[in-house]
C-alpha cells in the first residue's frame, strides 16, 4: 500500500520507531546503505540525503576504478543527492522489523544521476508507458548454498567448500525437506520483507534452490530481484550457510539463471497486449517486434545482462543456458522462450541473464531491447527454433567473453541511443575495469597446470 511521506513520518512516531535502515543498488547489484535515527530519516524525507559518489567510484570489492569519470580521486568522492522512494518501504523481520527503504539518485522521472541502475530503470519504464504500455515484469533465480560461514570460506579451499545437500536433485520433495528450517525460513522471511514468491524448490545441482519471484510493475520487480538475493543471504547466514549467486560456481555442473519473464499490458493493466487470439502460437504483431528487437540488441547489450566474468562460462553448450541467437516457443536450448499458452500468463522468458546480475540493468536492457524492436517495427523473420536450439546458428552465436561483449557495447550505437553516453562510458569502464583485474590476477588453475611441469 502506498503511503505519503506524512503517513510515513506519522507511522514512526506512532510505533515509536527510533531507526530506519536506507540503501541504495550500486553498478553490481550490491546493496550499499546505512543505519540512520527516525529524526535524521524525517529529514532525509524533507530533503533528501547526501550518498558518498564512492559508491560509483569502486568495484565490488571497494577497489578503486581508475578510469571512470563520474567520481574518483580528480574529483574527491563527494556527496551525490539521494532521494528515498517512499513506495519501497518494507520491514525486515529479522531484524525487530526496522524499516527499510531504497533510495537512489533521481526524480520519480528518472531525473538524476545517469549512471544510477534505478535511475536507467526508471528513465526506460517511463518510455513504455508514455508510448501507451504497462510492464509487467519478474526474475527467477537459481543459487548454491553451502555448509559453511564467511570465517570458514575464506580460511579454507573455496574450491572444495560443502555443499548444502549432496547429489543431483532437480525438484526433490526429500532434498527440499533436509533442510526444512532454512527452506521455509526463506520462503516466510521473503513473503514478509514484501517479496512475494511464486514458488520454492530445489534445482539440479547439490544444494542448489530455485525461486520464481512473483511479478510486478518493472520497477517493483527489480526491487523484488536486488532484495531477494540479500535476503537469501542473510537468512542463509542464521542457519549457518552461505548463498552465492555466482553465474558458475563449478565447470562440472550447470550455471545459475536469472532468467527474466516479461509482458507489456495496456495503461490500465487489464489486456496482455502480447497476445492475439488470431494468431497460430498467441503472439501479436507487437510481441514479434518486441522478440525481434532484443535478438537485434542482445549483441549490443549483452554485459548488462552477462556483467562478470564468470558470466560467461555458464553460456556453455548443454548447461540449460544459451550460447546461439534464437527464439522459440516454450523451449529451453534458445536465447529467447516464448510462453503463450493464455491471455494472462502470455510472456517472454530470456533466459541469457544470469543470477549474477544487477536486475536493474538486466530489465532495463530487456524491456529498451523490446522497446527498441517495436519502436522500430522490427520484423520477426527468424523462424522460431525447432529442436536443439544450440545447433542453430541461423542468427549468429552470442559473444564469448566479457571482453569481447564489452567491446562491443562501447562502440555501439544501439546502446547510446538506448542508455546514453554518460551511462555506455561509465558501464563500459568498470567491465574494462573487471576484465583486467581477472587478467592480472594468478589463478589456481595456472598454478595446478604450471607450478610443477613447466
Amino acid at each position: 500500500m502506498r503511503k505519503s511521506k506524512e503517513e510515513i513520518k506519522a507511522y514512526l512516531q506512532d510505533n515509536d520507531i527510533a531507526k530506519v535502515k536506507l540503501a541504495i543498488v550500486d553498478i553490481d547489484g550490491v546493496l550499499r546503505g546505512k543505519i540512520v535515527s527516525a529524526d535524521k530519516f524525517n529529514s532525509i524525507l524533507d530533503g533528501g540525503m547526501g550518498f558518498c559518489a564512492v559508491v560509483f567510484g569502486w568495484d565490488m570489492d571497494d577497489k578503486s576504478y581508475d578510469n571512470v569519470q563520474v567520481t574518483g580521486w580528480h574529483n574527491g568522492y563527494p556527496d551525490f543527492d539521494a532521494l528515498v522512494d517512499v513506495n519501497t518501504m518494507r520491514s525486515s523481520r529479522w531484524e525487530d522489523n526496522i524499516p527499510f527503504f531504497l533510495a537512489d539518485f533521481s526524480d520519480s522521472e528518472g531525473k538524476g544521476l545517469d549512471v544510477c541502475p534505478r535511475t536507467l530503470l526508471k528513465r526506460v519504464r517511463l518510455q513504455a508507458m508514455q508510448e501507451g504500455f504497462l510492464p509487467l515484469f519478474s526474475e527467477e533465480f537459481e543459487w548454491f548454498n553451502f555448509e559453511t560461514t564467511p570465517e570458514g570460506y575464506y580460511s579454507g579451499e573455496p574450491g572444495k567448500t560443502k555443499p548444502m545437500t549432496p547429489g543431483m536433485f532437480g525438484y526433490s520433495i526429500l532434498k527440499s525437506s533436509q533442510k526444512s528450517a532454512f527452506f521455509h525460513d526463506l520462503f516466510d522471511s521473503c513473503t514478509g520483507f514484501g517479496i512475494p514468491l511464486e514458488g520454492l524448490h530445489t534445482e539440479t545441482g547439490p544444494g542448489v534452490y530455485e525461486a520464481a519471484i512473483q511479478y510486478g510493475d518493472v520497477l517493483e520487480a527489480a526491487d523484488r530481484a536486488a532484495l531477494f538475493k540479500t535476503t537469501v543471504k542473510e537468512t542463509a547466514y542464521r542457519h549457518g550457510i552461505m548463498a552465492t549467486f555466482m553465474a558458475k560456481w563449478s565447470e562440472k555442473l550447470p550455471g545459475n539463471g536469472g532468467h527474466i519473464h516479461q509482458s507489456l499490458w495496456d495503461a490500465d493493466g487489464k489486456n496482455n497486449l502480447f497476445y492475439s487470439s488470431s494468431d497460430d502460437y498467441h503472439m501479436s504483431d507487437l510481441m514479434k517486434h518486441y522478440v525481434a528487437g532484443q535478438l537485434y540488441c542482445l549483441p549490443h547489450l549483452l554485459p548488462m545482462v552477462a556483467p562478470t566474468i564468470n558470466s560467461f562460462k555458464r553460456l556453455v553448450e548443454g548447461a540449460w543456458a544459451p550460447t546461439t541467437l534464437t527464439w522459440a516457443f516454450d523451449n529451453r536450448t534458445t536465447a529467447l522462450r516464448v510462453l503463450s499458452r493464455s491471455k494472462s500468463s502470455t510472456r517472454l522468458e530470456t533466459r541469457v541473464v544470469g543470477s549474477d546480475v544487477n536486475p536493474y540493468l538486466a530489465m532495463s536492457a530487456c524491456l529498451a531491447a523490446g522497446l527498441y524492436g517495436i519502436r522500430n517495427r522490427l520484423p520477426l523473420h527468424q523462424p522460431a527454433t525447432l529442436g536443439n536450439g544450440y545447433r542453430d546458428f541461423s542468427n549468429g552465436t552470442i559473444p564469448a567473453s566479457l571482453g569481447e561483449a564489452t567491446a562491443s557495447m562501447k562502440a555501439s550505437p544501439v546502446a547510446r541511443e538506448l542508455f546514453g553516453d554518460v551511462f555506455v562510458d561509465h558501464f563500459c569502464a568498470t567491465r574494462e575495469w573487471e576484465c583486467r583485474e581477472f587478467a592480472a590476477t594468478v589463478t589456481d588453475w595456472e598454478r595446478r597446470r604450471y607450478f610443477e611441469i613447466i
